[in-house]
């Protein structure tokens, strides 16, 4: 039975972050909900390569609509970060222990969810310290996956692996 996947995403979102993992998880059966400021909105990667459409707004959604939750990378996770909103959708589904897949910049969500405390997680390198900062155990691996249902990834190299991982959790 395919579950349904909240994807938070605004511009400049690493391209091959979100069309990579969404095509694997279309492809075992999954649904994909991308989520921004406006629904009907588009918002282009920063790579430009990109586009996706906004299916739903942030106010028109609740985490409990949702079975799982990806955050890509790129600079999309620092802006939308920014917005308490955001924060709060991702804190809920961490509180719930619900399935979360954040690859490269996505566990900045995270961090300012501040859900990481005694988690492992991995990330870009830049945000390291960060994720350290709000508690997290940090390793240095393509895919890092923490009590079930945290699946964290450096880079676009790691895809495979943070693919893998996350597919197994959705049970697909």
């Amino acid at each position: 039975m395919g579950k349904n996947i909240a994807v938070l995403i605004t511009d400049y979102f690493e391209d091959v972050e979100y069309t990579d993992p969404v095509k694997a998880y279309k492809e075992a059966g999954h649904s994909i909900t991308t989520i921004e400021n406006e629904s009907g909105k588009t918002v282009t990667g920063k790579q430009g390569d990109e586009k996706v459409t906004i299916d739903k707004a942030i106010t028109e959604v609740s985490p409990q609509d949702f079975d799982a939750l990806l955050l890509p990378g790129g600079f999309s996770p620092d802006i939308l970060r920014a917005d308490e909103r955001f924060v709060a959708f991702t804190k809920e589904f961490a509180d719930a222990g619900k399935p979360i897949f954040a690859i490269c910049h996505g566990p900045q969500l995270l961090v300012n969810a501040d859900v990481l405390k005694g988690r492992t997680v991995t990330g870009f390198t830049s945000i390291l310290k960060d994720l350290e900062n709000a508690g997290a155990t940090v390793k240095d691996e393509e895919v890092v996956v923490c009590g079930g249902n945290l699946v964290t990834s450096r880079t676009p190299d790691d895809i495979p692996a943070f693919n893998r991982e996350s597919l197994k959790i959705l049970g697909a």
